[in-house]
């Protein structure tokens, strides 16, 4: 709303125009001394005197407030609504050029719902290239700009910020974020299930990349429990992606499948590419655990095409460390190489994580050769990389790999020290940030009952 002299001058011009007189103007409900001491800009009018006076003059109260046609606000609205499903159905370079028009229009309409809707969608924008310093910098003045709003309206930005950090292989502070924004939801009564449901469904994945499995199990049921109040299909969707995570660390490899089943039908009939690549990139990730290596490169190649195909820059080359593992396993070193080289190539525009797994199948793949020499130099490499990142699980395994390399070769006591590093990290604890695990919310969550999670039709 502008100043009362603003507000005065814009009443008196209006009503100037009509040909109405301060008292015409001002009945029944007011008088013609309140409209002359209102025009002169000596009185905040209330609301209610404001919409009563935009009815007499015959405009609305956004224009008489503002001097902002009212139809603007709603048609931008409108257009980022248009950039939003144009993002969604795949064409991500044409939604950033829309959001950056947009952000202009609402910036000079002075509307800031608006710019920051408009910042939330340059920010996933620049996630799918994987240009994550520009996410990180879009979804935080999102978060500026809805500062005076509730905290479940900061929900996405807050996510937003914690995927980049994460993608970045920043897993310690992509779980700060989270964790301390689900426990201030918790303390303020704010318990929005929309909001709960997107941050325990983004926490999933780096409790997993951290070894931190209880949390992430925990997580998961308390995002099952309250699915059934959220009425977003795609906020379901991605909770039910994330949620197989959990299946999987548990070994319940049908029910991982299952759960990524209903997010591909979810995201299908939503025409949600990129979520929907990121489901057959998850499945075919099952399907290989599952020793189904036909099956998985299938869906591998399909989630890579698609994310291609949307110049998801940052997700295909992840995609394409899972794909080579398969094609490692069927013995075609040669691609799996090259799809590997094709990730280190990014340099610091991928995360840690994905660098170091890429740089331990270089050296599984080089000690299989024979080569030991290379293959602990992508070992060392890779664990350096995983150190950074705080991926407990993997960093567990790759010490393993590196012990049991040094013990054939005879240095026994650098393997021992491998070895103890391993299990430095496989028994640090789950405590992922500076505090204990977030606080449950007041509201019963889902039991676990025999092999299935206990959450009613939202599974």
């Amino acid at each position: 709303m502008d100043e009362p002299a603003l507000i005065g001058r814009r009443v008196q011009r209006m009503r100037s125009e009509l040909g109405m007189t301060q008292r015409q103007l001002a009945e029944p409900a007011y008088t013609s001394a309140y409209v002359s001491t209102l025009e002169s800009g000596k009185v905040r009018p209330s609301e209610t005197a404001l919409r009563f006076l935009a009815a007499r003059l015959g405009t609305s109260y956004e224009e008489l407030t503002t001097g902002r046609p009212a139809h603007l606000a709603t048609e931008l609205r409108l257009a980022l609504t248009d950039a939003q499903q144009t993002l969604a159905t795949g064409e991500a370079v044409e939604a950033a050029v829309r959001y950056r028009r947009l952000l202009t229009e609402a910036e000079d309409l002075g509307l800031v719902p608006e710019r920051a809707e408009a910042r939330l969608g340059l920010g996933e924008c620049a996630l799918e290239a994987g240009e994550l310093p520009d996410a990180i910098a879009h979804f935080e003045e999102a978060e500026r700009l809805l500062a005076d709003q509730p905290l479940p309206r900061r929900a996405r930005p807050i996510r937003g910020r914690a995927v980049a950090h994460l993608l970045a292989g920043e897993l310690r502070y992509a779980c700060y974020l989270l964790e301390s924004t689900i426990d201030e939801l918790g303390a303020s009564g704010l318990a929005d299930p929309d909001a709960l449901v997107l941050l325990h469904a983004a926490v999933i994945g780096p409790y997993i990349d951290m070894g931190a499995h209880a949390r992430a199990a925990h997580a998961a049921e308390l995002a099952l429990a309250l699915a059934p109040q959220v009425n977003d299909p795609a906020l379901v969707a991605g909770m039910h992606r994330q949620v197989a995570r959990t299946f999987l660390a548990e070994g319940r490899v049908a029910d991982a499948d299952a759960s990524l089943a209903k997010a591909q039908a979810i995201y299908g009939q939503l025409r949600l590419r990129t979520d929907l690549a990121h489901c057959h990139w998850m499945r075919g990730y099952v399907q290989a655990q599952n020793g189904e290596l036909a099956s998985a490169e299938r869906e591998l190649r399909t989630a890579r095409d698609m994310l291609s195909a949307r110049r998801a820059g940052l997700y295909t080359a992840q995609v394409e460390v899972e794909l080579a593992d398969v094609l490692r396993q069927l013995g075609r070193y040669e691609e799996a190489s090259a799809l590997l080289s094709a990730l280190l190539d990014l340099g610091d525009r991928h995360g840690a994580v994905h660098a170091g797994g890429a740089h331990r199948l270089l050296g599984l793949m080089a000690e299989e050769r024979g080569d030991t020499e290379a293959a602990e130099e992508h070992y060392v490499q890779a664990l350096a990389l995983l150190e950074r990142s705080g991926a407990s699980g993997d960093l567990a395994d790759l010490c393993r790999l590196l012990g049991d390399l040094m013990r054939r070769t005879g240095r026994v006591e650098a393997a021992m020290d491998a070895y103890r590093t391993g299990l430095g990290h496989r028994a640090a604890p789950g405590t992922t940030t500076l505090g204990p695990a977030p606080a449950a919310p007041a509201f019963r969550p889902a039991r676990l009952s025999g092999s299935r999670w206990a959450a009613g039709p939202a599974e």
